[in-house]
C-alpha cells in the first residue's frame, strides 16, 4: 500500500494515543492536502479558532478540534510545517482528535503577515519567508502557552504532547528540550537539536524517510547523546529510517506504539 508521507502521520495519533491515554481508537488516514477542507467541513467534530495571549499581549491564532469522549482528554499541540497553518494540518488536528485527543494547532505566522495576520495572509512563498526570521525562543514560549491555554480547558486532561512536520518536526524536537512538562515528543523528518538533550524529559520518537540527508545527517549526535543521557528511562530516542519513505509498513506502525505505550503514564 503506497501512501503520501503526510498520510503517514496518523501513526503518529496511534503513538501518543498509547502513550497519553493507553488506548487506541479505530484507526483511518488524514486526508491529502487536496482533500483536506472537505474533510475539514464534513468532520462530525467540533473545531474552531481561537485566539490565546502568549504573553505580554503577543496574541496567537490557533485551531482546535475536540473529541467525541465523556471524560477529559489529553492534549496533542500539531506544529505546523514551514509552509505555516494550512488546511492540511487543520484535518491532521480532526484526525488525532478522532483518536481521542482535544488536538490544538497554533498559527506560529500569528502577527508575521501583513497587517499583522498569519498564515491566513500570506500565500506558500511568503510563508516559507517568514518561517526563517522566528525566534525559536518566541516560539518555544508561545507553545509552552498554547499547552497552558489547552490543558486549562474543562474538557481537558493535564497530559500534553506535541506532533510536528518538516520544520514542525524539528520545533517539536526543541520544545521537548524547552518544556520540561511535555509528555511526548514526536518528529517527522525534522533536523535534531545542537545540543540541550541533558534537559529532556518526554520521550522522543524520530521518524525519518531514507532519501532526505539534510535532516538524516542530524540524527547521530541526537542518537547518541539520547543514549548517553538515558541514565533513568525517561528519554528515548527512536528512529525509523526507511529506504523508500512512502510504504506504509506494520514494522513502523508497531515501533511507533510499542516505543511510546512503555514511556507512557
Amino acid at each position: 500500500m503506497i501512501l503520501s508521507l503526510r498520510q503517514l502521520t496518523i501513526i503518529t495519533g496511534v503513538a501518543i494515543a498509547t502513550s497519553l491515554c493507553g488506548t487506541v481508537a479505530a484507526q483511518s488516514l488524514p486526508p491529502d492536502e487536496d482533500g483536506a477542507l472537505a474533510r475539514i467541513n464534513s468532520s462530525p467534530r467540533h473545531g474552531e479558532w481561537v485566539t490565546y495571549d502568549a504573553g505580554g499581549g503577543d496574541m496567537v491564532r490557533a485551531w482546535i478540534t475536540y473529541p467525541e469522549r465523556g471524560d477529559q482528554a489529553p492534549v496533542v499541540i500539531v506544529i505546523h510545517e514551514i509552509y505555516g497553518l494550512t488546511d492540511w494540518i487543520r484535518s491532521v488536528a480532526d484526525q488525532l482528535a478522532a483518536e481521542g485527543f482535544i488536538a490544538v494547532a497554533p498559527d506560529l505566522l500569528s502577527g508575521s503577515g501583513p497587517n499583522g495576520g498569519g498564515s491566513e495572509s500570506m500565500d506558500r512563498q511568503a510563508s516559507v519567508a517568514a518561517i526563517r526570521t522566528l525566534d525559536p525562543l518566541d516560539v518555544n514560549r508561545r507553545l509552552r502557552a498554547m499547552a497552558a491555554y489547552a490543558t486549562a480547558l474543562p474538557s481537558a486532561g493535564d497530559q500534553v504532547g506535541a506532533v510536528g512536520y518538516c520544520w514542525g518536526g524539528s520545533t517539536s524536537f526543541g520544545f521537548a528540550v524547552d518544556y520540561a512538562d511535555l509528555d511526548a515528543a514526536v518528529v517527522y523528518y525534522g533536523t535534531s537539536p545542537e545540543g540541550g538533550f541533558d534537559q529532556i524529559q518526554a520521550p522522543v520518537l524520530g521518524l525519518y524517510g531514507g532519501n532526505d540527508n539534510r535532516v538524516n545527517s542530524t540524527i547521530p549526535r541526537a542518537n547518541k547523546r539520547c543514549r548517553a543521557e538515558d541514565k533513568t528511562s525517561k528519554l528515548i530516542f527512536s528512529k525509523v529510517q526507511d529506504t523508500d519513505s512512502f510504504v506504509l509498513n506494520l514494522d513502523k506502525k508497531e515501533r511507533t506504539k510499542a516505543l511510546l505505550s512503555r514511556h507512557g503514564h
